[in-house]
């Protein structure tokens, strides 16, 4: 399936909408990289998390992932919301993905 993605100021709810019960790829204003099921919103694009867990990127070791569980980010802190494609997913090894902090 093809992702889906949207900023807060775009289109937000309807396709807010359409991610409910989705994995989906918050990328903060801050630059933090959120993952998890997509629970609920509300008009503030305060969005809700459960399962989720950040991506913590590093130039020597792969890519480390922090348990969060249930998480709220705030919509002023949203940047981008993606659906997850679980199949591409499933076949990156981040353990060998490098990046900036």
């Amino acid at each position: 399936p093809r992702a889906r993605a949207s900023t807060p100021m775009a289109s937000g709810s309807s396709v807010l909408a359409g991610l409910v019960g989705s994995i989906v790829s918050i990328i903060t204003n801050d630059g933090r990289n959120i993952v998890g099921t997509l629970r609920g919103y509300d008009q503030t694009v305060n969005l809700i998390l459960e399962e989720s867990h950040e991506r913590v990127y590093s130039r020597d070791a792969g890519v480390a992932q922090e348990v969060l569980g249930l998480f709220v980010v705030r919509g002023d802190n949203v940047a981008v919301v993606a659906e997850v494609d679980e199949e591409a997913e499933a076949k990156i090894d981040l353990k060998e993905v490098r990046g900036e902090p």
